[in-house]
């Protein structure tokens, strides 16, 4: 068997670009990937096609050798867009040589280790108490989610003094444990708009005594040796890892115990073959792995075939098909899968019975241009100068 052809689709999924490939083999098997919208997402087909150019006419079962050879061809490490290239690329292949035996993808990576796979419900926004009991319980009676993330903030953290800041956002989280069901989990994503290690400790702090699911990501990345400072001043449990882009990012991370609970993207790191060694490297750690899947339903049926195998999986981050980001209004505007995975009880069942992924492909969504532009909003502080976002 040979790769014969790659072609991506400038796809959408609710109000956010999505780019889906297919690689097509002369036996007549196709696999499906998805990348990473970083931006500029126009990028990513041409940058398919020159990795094309170094696959076309292998065998796509020998997966890590290809992987090898995209990763060693980059003379410099491969940054956002080429990782995100890459990974779309290995979830194909995984794909492809997955159908090709008839199985799940999952029995390839050594068989499921548990039944069915945990997800929690990506809300993103803070909406009042009352408001966000009401939405976390149809969430709860349509899908059965008990787990849900949040955005912690409660006033412009820019805009007014920090104190009032972590305090509002305290009363928030008391108010919600209040209102909502006592066995609901609450996670607050922080988004690495935090600078200093000492306000992000403090915010944290705020928030444990009403027992956060985890406090995922609130300062930036680069300087590794602050997560462990911030690990070792936190009383609840720290999750991160979106922004990291390897095994090598993570064992840095993970050797100045950085944190509790890893967050790979799977449509990030490099796909498959680079999240296994990034989730042993994490269980050699007593460390466990919640996948950062923010993105489409394809990513979700990827993630639910990692998450099966993996021993030390925590839970999955899960947006309902056509979702709109930072909203609760569902899109009208249709999908690219045609049988996505669903939440039933608050987990996304496998489909022993369907090789590859485990879903179809519409084609037919697919054939016409769906690009959304879309670019990240970048705060402004009342002095005029941009924060993080």
């Amino acid at each position: 068997m040979k790769i014969v052809r790659l072609r991506s689709f400038m796809s959408r999924d609710a109000n956010r670009p999505r780019v889906i490939i297919a690689i097509d083999t002369d036996e007549g098997i196709t696999g499906w990937g998805e990348c990473y919208n970083h931006g500029p997402d126009k990028a990513l087909p041409p940058l398919l096609d020159y990795y094309f150019g170094q696959i076309v006419g292998h065998d796509p079962t020998r997966i890590e050798f290809l992987y090898l050879k995209l990763l060693q061809h980059n003379r410099f490490p491969p940054g956002a867009l080429g990782l995100a290239a890459m990974s779309a690329i290995d979830h194909a292949l995984w794909d492809i040589s997955a159908k090709a035996l008839g199985v799940p993808v999952y029995q390839l990576l050594g068989g499921r280790c548990r039944d069915r796979v945990r997800v929690y419900s990506g809300v993103y926004t803070a909406p009042d108490p009352e408001a966000a009991r009401d939405q976390l319980g149809r969430l709860n009676a349509d899908w059965g989610f008990t787990a849900f993330k949040l955005s912690p903030y409660r006033i412009d953290h820019h805009a007014n003094r920090w104190g009032e800041v972590v305090r509002t956002s305290a009363e928030y989280f008391r108010q919600l444990r209040e209102v909502c069901p006592s066995h609901y989990e609450i996670a607050f994503d922080a988004h690495a708009r935090i600078f200093e290690v000492g306000q992000a400790i403090q915010l944290g702090n705020a928030l444990a005594p009403y027992d956060p699911l985890f406090f995922e990501e609130p300062i930036r990345p680069e300087h590794i040796p602050a997560w462990g400072e911030l690990k070792r001043g936190l009383k609840c449990t720290l999750a991160t890892g979106e922004s990291l882009y390897n095994r090598y990012e993570f064992l840095n991370l993970l050797s100045h115990k950085g944190c509790d609970i890893v967050q790979p993207d799977i449509c990030v790191v490099g796909g498959i073959t680079e999240m296994r060694k990034i989730a042993a490297l994490a269980e050699a750690h007593f460390v466990t792995i919640a996948p950062h899947n923010p993105m489409g339903p394809l990513a979700t049926a990827v993630n639910l075939h990692f998450s099966a195998a993996t021993p030390n999986f925590r839970i999955l981050e899960y947006r309902l098909p056509t979702q709109r980001y930072m909203g609760t209004e569902d899109s009208d505007e249709g999908c690219y899968i045609e049988d996505p995975y669903l939440p039933k009880d608050g987990f996304l069942e496998l489909r022993p019975d369907r090789p590859g992924w485990g879903v179809t492909m519409d084609e037919k969504y697919l054939a016409s241009d769906r690009y959304i532009h879309w670019e990240r909003k970048l705060p402004v502080r009342p002095d005029g100068s941009f924060a993080f976002m």
